[in-house]
């Protein structure tokens, strides 16, 4: 998937009025089993009890509007953008004045041009949002008020693709499908999913990607894979994943898991930010959570609520761009290839250093530009493979890349001298 191919992922994605439940979620996993063939959709009883939760009514809308019945002029029009109306915002059709209209109205006086992204998932109401600037030019009323929402017993839905690998350790990447027209906090991050996705071949691990409703869809998930949760070896979020900001990384709970150590490792003489875990963001504070406590980091570029755009109009799929969808994926890419051929070894002869010469290492490196790098990497792999040191631990601490290590101990191991241990 190209960069202007994940741009136009995102706008055709934009206008579905997703939330936590409904048919704006089937849609979009529908659009995306169109780029991955191997997602399955996963629907789940209202009622059914996911550890602590229980998943909630089903929410679906058709239309919603606030006219001036003067004029006959739709003020608010959820045709226009759906994050005029409140999400899971209760059926109403009614006749009011402002008076009464007043309390249900959301706006931001400080970003008086923008519509806010608000919901009510747990609690039933309904509200409208709209920019202050709108709010201001209202009269009086009378209004005509319409929200055509259902809310009802139906099923909670989530996606989930698999690319086996040759190893049943596991990769989890997770997205949030939650979010109606937002492309920056939603979007952008299923975009780079599925571009990451569509570009493996053949895996050493097997990948599991998740599309699930923020919360309550994570939460979903792991209440029906305990079994499978100790397969996992790495996880990470991807959120925000298309601005201009610069990469952050947030470290799972554990601080020091190793793709942790690897978004450090790809990461370092590029502007970015490494956060300490907190148990506030996205799901991978669900992943993360004591009782899991699963190897799961975030990556965003500019965080959540750290741009005046955040759940507001203003992330719309103007405010995302190939370029920066694209330097997430290609860090991406650069750190599942670390993942990927990470691997742990035991020198086979680690009594003096090995001749390397009647191996024909020292003579496969002729006329190559690294010469002297590829011996250094030959070394440095031969004295720290004592079964404690990852490939990652040898190109961190012998400073250099991670690909000629990684290189230096397939030759080794190709040559005998080197044992694979088993994870």
């Amino acid at each position: 998937m190209t960069p202007d191919e994940m741009q136009a992922l995102v706008e055709r994605l934009y206008p579905l009025c997703r939330s936590i439940t409904g048919d704006g979620v089937r849609k979009t996993l529908a659009i995306v089993g169109e780029y991955l063939p191997s997602l399955r959709a996963h629907e789940v009883p209202t009622g059914t009890h996911v550890l602590d939760w229980e998943v909630p009514r089903e929410w679906n809308i058709r239309d919603a509007h606030i006219t001036d019945i003067a004029t006959g002029e739709r003020i608010v029009d959820f045709r226009e953008l759906n994050l005029h109306v409140v999400g899971y915002s209760t059926p109403v059709h009614a006749t009011m004045m402002m008076e009464d209209l007043a309390p249900h109205l959301h706006t931001l006086p400080d970003q008086p041009s923008l519509v806010p992204y608000r919901t009510s998932y747990y609690a039933e109401t309904w509200g409208f949002c709209l920019s202050e600037e709108t709010r201001a030019s209202m009269g009086d009323g009378p209004f005509e008020v319409v929200i055509d929402s259902t809310l009802e017993d139906g099923h909670l839905t989530y996606g989930e693709a698999v690319i086996p690998g040759a190893s049943d350790r596991e990769v989890l990447v997770s997205c949030h499908v939650c979010h109606p027209s937002l492309a920056n906090d939603n979007l952008a991050g299923i975009a780079v999913a599925v571009a990451l996705a569509q570009r493996l071949r053949e895996p050493h691990h097997t990948f599991r990607f998740i599309f699930a409703p923020g919360t309550i869809g994570a939460i979903t998930w792991l209440a029906r894979n305990r079994e499978r949760v100790d397969s996992i070896a790495h996880g990470l979020t991807i959120a925000c994943a298309g601005d201009e900001g610069q990469i952050h990384y947030k470290r799972s709970r554990r601080g020091d898991a190793p793709i942790d150590r690897a978004f450090e490792y790809v990461l370092q003489g590029r502007p970015h930010t490494i956060l300490d875990f907190s148990p506030y963001g996205y799901d991978e504070r669900q992943y993360c959570s004591p009782g899991f406590n699963l190897p799961v980091g975030s990556l965003t570029r500019t965080p959540y609520a750290g741009y005046p755009e955040y759940h507001t109009s203003g992330d719309n799929p103007s405010f995302v761009s190939p370029a920066g969808m694209s330097d997430t994926l290609e860090t991406l890419w650069e750190t599942v290839q670390v993942l990927e051929r990470d691997r742990t070894y035991l020198n086979l002869s680690p009594y003096g250093e090995p001749q390397l010469g009647r191996r024909g290492l020292y003579a496969s490196l002729g006329g190559r530009s690294d010469t002297e790098q590829a011996q250094m990497a030959m070394l440095w792999v031969l004295n720290l493979s004592d079964g404690e040191h990852g490939l990652l631990d040898i190109a961190r601490r012998s400073d250099l890349p991670f690909a000629t290590v990684a290189a230096a101990a397939d030759a080794l191991r190709d040559a005998g001298l080197l044992k694979e241990l088993q994870p």
